[in-house]
């Protein structure tokens, strides 16, 4: 699939190497066998980036939107066509099962077709004067040059979801995609190559995570800074970016709830907290951390989804029955036994799962877990795990159960099981979260805006209002006789 080496440094049109000629490996997680070599980048490959797309922007931010769109529809069609192949990539460099791999790449492209879209859509206004002699117009422009950090959970439409606004905007793009999973980034810069992109419009370096990333906040050429990732890290770019005061868009931790009323329909409460939680063995931002059952439907859930979590199957990706493939690195199954032990520690019983898979691959994988008996003192009811481990608590009355979901920093996504219209909106409207989903746990779509409050982040990504963070709103106000 692979040469033993790749270059993964792509900067005004051309791939190339670096001058310290460093490789950085790349594994795949199942087996922890290496994949390829990628070049490794640093802070001088991430100033020719920003160079070259700081001249790209003077022309590509001049022609029209209907002229970007094309770019994009054509890059829509290549990723579709050649979803078998990029999925078989993703599912070998990030581990999930193949079926969620392709479902990604779909998905990836949806965002090149919504934002190509689009692009003919950056509206500016007109606005009525109350002084006879001025006219006063608003103008949407591109903000310039865009620093895209994406992460390795989902390796392609993290990508698409950023840099599909960012073009249709205007804007260019210096790319630093994450280390577990720089092939998938690679293979779109190459479809956009071959959709007739220009050169230095988008442009990617891989390497040290720390040189790129500072290299970008520093740059005052760098107007906004796209990132998807931990808290942690999006509050060090707030920090850092101040100098410049830099635009950010965020997307960050999350810590979601699931509330199941005794109203609903236990199947299909079952069956979708099964696939939020277990969706990418629990590795996504949105997946569900804290179960929240009425009392009175308690036992008849737990026992539903413990069922449909036992005929989850562990396995290979390329594997075509394959259920749940690997954590992506040890870290990662460290950070679980971690929060397992913890709360068994203070009294929760393991329903089902609770330990390492025993299976014959040597990646990081584990058994999906339940939790019963769940305390709020547990490190699991208040830390993102990021792994697959669902902790399940009971309320009696719906005040408690809203009061129980939004007590965390975190407000990205929250869900709802009910039978109740009245219940639904009501509940929606209380719960502190950027995304509510109502017998819904798959709201990410493209034509949808995505993103948190709290410490889950800011801005949008997602519909018509994802373009608008690559965009300033410029005010002309004009005299006249």
């Amino acid at each position: 699939m692979f040469d033993r080496e790749t270059k993964s440094i792509f900067i005004n049109g051309k791939w190339r190497e670096t001058e310290s000629g460093k490789t950085d490996t790349v594994y795949n997680p199942a087996t922890l066998e290496p994949i390829t070599g990628v070049t490794y980048g640093g802070e001088q490959e991430t100033q020719d980036a920003i160079m070259d797309a700081k001249e790209a922007f003077k022309t590509w931010s001049t022609i029209t939107g209907r002229e970007r769109s094309r770019v994009l529809y054509k890059a829509h069609e290549l990723m579709l066509e050649d979803v078998d192949r990029l999925g078989e990539i993703l599912t070998t460099e990030q581990g999930k099962p193949l079926k969620e791999a392709k479902g990604e790449i779909k998905g990836a492209a949806s965002f090149l077709l919504w934002y190509a879209e689009e692009a003919s859509r950056a509206y500016g206004e007109w606005i009525p004067s109350s002084i006879k002699s001025k006219r006063m117009l608003v103008i949407p422009q591109p903000v310039g040059v865009v620093g895209a950090i994406t992460p390795w959970n989902f390796p392609s439409s993290m990508i698409t979801r950023k840099i599909a606004p960012a073009l249709a905007a205007g804007c260019t793009v210096v790319l630093k995609p994450a280390p577990e999973t720089p092939l998938s980034a690679l293979e779109i810069v190459k479809i956009l190559e071959r959709a007739g992109l220009p050169q230095g419009v988008v442009n990617l370096v891989t390497g040290d995570a720390k040189a790129i990333g500072t290299t970008l906040l520093k740059s005052r050429d760098v107007k906004l800074i796209t990132f998807t990732g931990s808290t942690e890290v999006g509050k060090y770019l707030m920090r850092e970016s101040a100098d410049h005061v830099k635009k950010l868009s965020l997307e960050l931790g999350g810590h979601a709830p699931i509330l199941v009323f005794d109203d609903a329909d236990l199947e299909t409460a079952a069956t979708l907290a099964l696939a939020s939680k277990f969706r990418n063995n629990g590795q996504t931002c949105i997946c569900a951390n804290r179960i929240y059952v009425h009392e009175s439907v308690k036992d008849q859930f737990t026992e539903v989804l413990t069922k449909k979590v036992n005929n989850l199957k562990i396995g290979y990706g390329l594997e075509e029955d394959t259920d749940l493939g690997p954590l992506i690195n040890e870290q990662a199954s460290q950070k679980v036994e971690k929060h397992l032990d913890d709360a068994i520690t203070k009294g929760a019983n393991v329903v089902t799962g609770g330990k390492k898979w025993d299976g014959d691959l040597k990646g990081y994988f584990y058994y999906p877990t339940v939790l019963a008996d769940v305390s709020d003192d547990m490190v699991i009811m208040h830390e993102e795990t990021f792994g697959p481990l669902m902790p399940i608590q009971t309320f009696t009355d719906e005040d408690t159960a809203i009061k129980k979901a939004n007590d965390t920093d975190y407000g990205l996504a929250a869900y709802i099981f009910t039978e109740t219209t009245s219940r639904a909106i009501r509940v929606s409207e209380k719960l502190e979260y950027g995304i509510v989903g109502v017998n819904d746990v798959f709201p990410a779509v493209a034509e949808a805006p995505f993103g948190g409050i709290k410490q889950s982040g800011i801005g949008k990504e997602g519909g018509h209002h994802g373009m608008h963070e690559f965009l300033e709103m410029k005010y002309v106000s004009m005299g006249i006789k």
